[in-house]
């Protein structure tokens, strides 16, 4: 599972911070395993909803070949359903849903797996929608008062495949990289995966086994290892039984 964070901090360039908010939650529908669905909005960076629902209204629902779609259908009919079930449960547990996504109609296919992008305001840990992962096109919105209440929030997910911080603030991001105990951090970049010669480094229960699937723990893999220990007389000094080189 992913349920990775991403923390605004006030000072963070609005422009470019909400585009890439609104392209890790909503890019492939959310069906990804490093979208960016929980977003902690630190101080008055929760002023920006509104500026984020109007961008997210937007995008285009619509058949993923088609040109100009930004958001595609679900994978599946029982994706969809999961989804708008999440959405609701989040109304029912007293989350403010700011854009409803539900019932969105794409002409020339009415039976198609169609969530819109959808905001959810008020999220608190221990609600479903946040417990549990949605895989869709939904953001989650959390308000923090401090940079330590986000990183604390982070840290208690049980999930850690990645995790990003937005900020101009270059101690507040060293702080954040530092304490934040998750595999894969952004810095101004939301989805932080690393390129394919450094290791995926996600962790808690986002991850399992021994090791990482590419980078040097990739190697390791598939490195066939031997360790040899040994002591030898000086070769001069040796008597042999078969003929040398300098022989």
């Amino acid at each position: 599972m992913q349920k990775n964070h991403g923390t605004v901090l006030p000072d963070a360039d609005k422009k470019s911070t909400i585009n890439a908010l609104i392209g890790a939650a909503f890019g492939s529908t959310g069906q990804r395993c490093m979208a960016l669905p929980v977003v902690l909005m630190v101080g008055d960076s929760i002023k920006w909803v509104d500026d984020i629902v109007e961008i997210a209204k937007g995008l285009k629902v619509g058949a993923g070949h088609e040109k100009d779609t930004d958001v595609a259908p679900l994978c599946a009919p029982g994706a969809k359903e999961r989804v708008e079930a999440y959405i609701q449960s989040a109304i029912d547990e007293g989350a403010n849903v700011v854009l409803d996504g539900r019932g969105v109609k794409v002409d020339g296919y009415p039976n198609g797996n169609f969530v819109g992008p959808t905001i959810i305001t008020g999220v608190e840990p221990g609600m479903k929608c946040y417990d549990e992962e949605i895989f869709g096109p939904v953001m989650l919105i959390k308000s923090c008062k401090t940079l330590d209440e986000a990183i604390q929030v982070t840290n208690n997910n049980p999930y850690g495949n990645g995790c990003a911080v937005f900020t101009n603030n270059g101690p507040a991001a060293r702080k954040y990289e530092r304490e934040v105990n998750i595999g894969q951090i952004g810095i101004n970049l939301p989805i932080p995966v690393p390129l394919p010669f450094f290791s995926f480094t996600g962790g808690k229960h986002s991850y399992r086994g021994g090791g990482n699937f590419y980078g040097k723990q990739g190697v390791n893999f598939y490195t066939y290892t031997k360790t040899i220990t040994a002591n030898w007389n000086s070769f001069n000094e040796l008597k042999l039984n078969y003929p040398r080189s300098d022989q």
